[in-house]
């Protein structure tokens, strides 16, 4: 008979390993159901204290607060000029809509174009429509068409939400399907081994399964928010995190598996003691990181905080223990065919990571001063990149109807026809905020409009002492231009008397959560980095090193975005980013990025204290340079599968965070770290024990024998 401890070494990961299949089978299906509590209302993502949220508070007492204006833009299908009695046809064609589900109020009449090509018209939509705005934009563009021998088109921000929409449908299952299969065939592919892959990535679906039910049930309860990009990067970052964790375990226990007689239970007590500290720290850095942007001003910001960290989270808490039990339990089996080796990874690796140690140990100077010159050379183009927002023409890769919409609107009407900025000012004080709006650089003009949002020529209608005017800018709402125009429009009419002005709408929006963005960049930077800080310091125990390791990878940061400003504008042809982009690239990234660093470094000391720092820096090097580089890949390349959202935003914090991850893996990880710290020596270590033994250890090797 088995004895009680055997039996307990057995039951207790079988016990693991059902409850976490209970989970998976529990839990699993929230990760197709997060859709149903996400919303993609941009108007809810606006900074709290900007004066454009301020705006559209006081619009609330003109019935106008909570409205998505629908743009319908009437052409003739042969280029020639719209009559009067088309103009009569449209106007009455879309008043028809008044009373509609989801209409709010009369849609205004069909204003003719100054080349007499086109006609517009705007019809108001409930914001709280979300996935039923298709619907209204199918009942609108249905009765538009009633205009014989036009062709109609519809945009603004109404049209944008839909097509947002659109792109987001299907993400569960393409998203997931796309990350998983390729992280399944990396894999595969480095570690030749049939059932460890497979292993790996049912651990790092039970996290997400587990992370988006909790997701799911705290949004249900409107404790955080979810939108479609915040799901997309939940699926993303858990996956990648889970794979991550889960190779340097795997890795250590195969390690420890190789030494003469092991066993797996004991291989496993001795894989988890070394690999706990390293893993948790690593999951801290990241989970804080995402915490610290609670702070910001944006609720998109704060809502993948909390989210973010939550799938953190699960992936530790799967890594730790549905892993461990699934490895003892199928013991050396995992890696058939393959045999367990000590290199971290399959096909020699080993071999090549002690060339790469020896040229750090015979050249450390040489090493980091070339790749220091790189990374700068890089770092040097960050500044070129534009970060004051996407154009509405650039929000998109590929063609969707809003967009072209909007590029025929352009055509034919002022650039901001449809958008204008948004005048709540004191009754008393109207005419001369009217005055001074029109009167300004690129405002084409400005009129009093009433409680439904038509112009209102003459009195404007006071609703509470406030007054509403609509300025029409001259440029298109989405350019430079028009947020310029935006900053001048505003000081003009603070500038009038009594009048206690305020200045919102859609450019006005973007405008504030640029500078919202900038704001929230100098603020969460340094709260991230010393979160970093603080962790690294406790982990190593040294105040050098973590400084030297945030330097590194604030440095690999600046070389990303310097590489990323040069193949946005050269390649992709973006004209800027998100204002948001630069900040999420810094938390995943920065945060990421110094999981590796924790990976090599937390080895290196280990290995220090038994072998001295010099040999400490190349052990730890050969050991984990296998591991750490294909989980690195496998991160890049689970990033990059958010590239199938057609989003320039996705996109982009794809590349970033993608070409950042091997930047940090292939080039500071493996030779701009490890090189400084054996240049440093035992310097890297004050003002830690280590430091001080390293330094007797020099002294004694410097001291000539006497025979």
């Amino acid at each position: 008979m088995l004895s009680r401890a055997s039996r307990w070494r057995f039951l207790l990961p079988l016990a693991l390993l059902i409850a976490w299949l209970a989970i998976g089978g529990g839990l699993g299906p929230y990760a197709g159901k997060l859709g149903e509590v996400s919303t993609n209302d941009q108007a809810a993502f606006l900074p709290r204290s900007a004066e454009s949220t301020r705006v559209i508070e006081e619009q609330k007492a003109f019935r106008q607060s909570e409205t998505v204006p629908a743009i319908v833009v009437w052409t003739a299908r042969d280029g020639e000029t719209l009559d009067a009695g088309l103009q009569d046809r449209a106007t009455r064609a879309v008043a028809g809509l008044a009373g509609e589900p989801g209409i709010v109020g009369t849609p205004s009449p069909a204003l003719a174009a100054e080349d007499g090509k086109a006609l517009r018209s705007v019809v108001q939509l409930r914001p709280d429509l979300g996935k039923a705005v298709p619907d209204a934009l199918d009942t609108i563009r249905d009765r538009a068409q009633a205009v014989p021998g036009t062709t109609v088109w519809l945009s603004g921000p109404a049209a944008t939400q839909a097509d947002l929409s659109g792109a987001f449908a299907g993400i569960d299952g393409l998203l997931l399907g796309v990350a998983l299969v390729t992280v399944l065939l990396i894999l595969l592919v480095v570690y030749r081994s049939v059932l460890l892959p497979l292993m790996i990535i049912l651990g790092a679906v039970f996290a997400l399964g587990l992370a988006c039910a909790v997701v799911y049930m705290l949004a249900h309860a409107d404790v955080v928010r979810v939108d479609g990009q915040v799901q997309g990067i939940l699926s993303i970052l858990v996956i990648g995190a889970a794979t991550d964790y889960a190779l340097l375990l795997t890795a250590r226990y195969r390690e420890e598996l190789s030494a003469p007689g092991a066993e797996r239970h004991s291989a496993m007590r001795a894989a988890l003691r070394r690999s706990f500290g390293p893993i948790v720290a690593s999951a801290a850095t990241v989970a804080l990181g995402l915490i610290a942007l609670l702070v910001s001003d944006l609720s998109n910001n704060r809502a993948l905080g909390p989210v973010g960290a939550i799938g953190i989270a699960c992936a530790v808490l799967s890594t730790l223990t549905f892993l461990p039990a699934a490895l003892v339990l199928t013991g050396r089996a995992t890696f058939w065919p393959a045999r367990p080796k000590a290199d971290g990874a399959e096909g020699g690796s080993q071999g090549i990571w002690r060339r790469v140690a020896a040229l750090v140990d015979r050249a450390p100077r040489k090493v980091w001063a070339a790749t220091l010159a790189g990374l700068l050379a890089c770092a040097a183009f960050a500044p070129g990149l534009n970060s004051g927002g996407v154009p509405i023409e650039e929000i998109f890769v590929n063609d969707v109807p809003s967009v072209a919409a909007q590029e025929t609107l352009g055509r034919h009407f002022p650039g901001g026809a449809g958008n204008p900025a948004v005048i709540i000012a004191d009754a008393r004080a109207a005419g001369g905020v009217a005055e001074a709006a029109a009167r300004v650089e690129g405002i084409d003009s400005a009129l009093p409009v009433d409680a439904a949002g038509r112009p209102a020529p003459g009195s404007a209608p006071a609703v509470d002492g406030r007054v509403r005017i609509d300025a029409t800018l001259s440029a298109p709402a989405d350019s430079d231009a028009a947020k310029a125009a935006i900053v001048r429009l505003r000081t003009a009419v603070r500038a009038v008397p009594d009048a206690d002005a305020l200045v919102g709408g859609y450019t006005a929006q973007r405008y504030d959560v640029q500078r919202t963005a900038e704001r929230d960049r100098a603020l969460i930077v340094p709260v991230v980095l010393a979160i970093i800080l603080l962790i690294l310091v406790a982990l190593l125990r040294s105040l050098v090193l973590p400084l030297l390791l945030v330097t590194t990878v604030a440095l690999n940061f600046a070389a990303t975005l310097g590489i990323a400003s040069l193949v946005f504008e050269h390649v992709f042809g973006f004209t800027g980013t998100d204002a948001s982009v630069p900040l999420y690239g810094f938390v995943f990234l920065v945060a990421l990025g110094v999981d590796y660093n924790i990976f090599l470094m937390s080895r290196v000391r280990e290995e220090s204290l038994r072998h001295g720092v010099r040999e400490g820096v190349l052990i730890g090097l050969t050991t984990t340079g296998g591991v750490i580089t294909s989980a690195g890949v496998v991160l890049a390349a689970t990033f990059a599968a958010l590239g199938v959202i057609p989003l320039a935003f996705l996109v982009q914090i794809a590349f970033i965070v993608a070409v950042g991850v091997l930047l940090d893996t292939l080039v500071v990880r493996s030779f701009l770290v490890p090189a400084l710290v054996r240049d440093l020596g035992g310097r890297a270590w004050w003002p830690g024990g280590l430091s001080r033994s390293s330094l007797r250890e020099e002294a004694v090797a410097a001291t000539p024998s006497r025979v």
